[in-house]
């Protein structure tokens, strides 16, 4: 199978998460940028970064990879005095589809405080620095709140294999 090819494959797995999925990417970059209209430019610019750096995709969950991509745009696109209240409804719909359907279920289960962390950091890839500016807390509260919610997804999900 030739490079070029898998690149092609690549450009085009990209295009269809923006068909299926652009309407999420919006939602979630306008509560980081706080604006609904400029959350469509860094979506934009976001997906046109993953199709010409599609070539340094390296496996694991291409969308993942495209949101790692697009929250950053966001993030350099959102004005310094922008703080993403940790209180955010964040869109459970927002979680890859792919991802396991238990795993699924036990972070949408979350508060939107701890959901938001975690996708921030398991699907936008973000450092717990990182998560702190945006959200205008301490890496100390992203930790603690990141603690709280590995002890509820692991309660979740052992509840979950229990009852089968």
């Amino acid at each position: 199978m030739s490079v070029s090819w898998q690149v092609d494959e690549r450009a085009r797995a990209i295009e269809r998460i923006y068909q299926q999925r652009y309407a999420g990417f919006r939602r979630a970059v306008s509560s980081v940028i706080g604006d609904y209209d400029r959350a469509h430019d860094a979506v934009q610019e976001g997906f046109a970064r993953a199709l010409a750096k599609r070539d340094t995709y390296r496996g694991g969950s291409l969308e993942a990879w495209v949101w790692r991509i697009v929250l950053r745009r966001a993030f350099d696109l959102r004005p310094s005095s922008r703080e993403v209240p940790l209180e955010l409804a964040f869109d459970p719909g927002l979680i890859p589809g792919e991802t396991d359907s238990e795993l699924r279920a036990a972070i949408t289960a979350l508060p939107a405080r701890r959901r938001l962390v975690v996708f921030l950091r398991y699907f936008g890839d973000l450092s717990y620095e990182q998560i702190a500016e945006v959200c205008g807390v301490s890496a100390g509260t992203v930790a603690a709140t990141l603690s709280q919610a590995h002890d509820e997804l692991r309660r979740a999900l052992d509840l979950e294999g229990a009852e089968r």
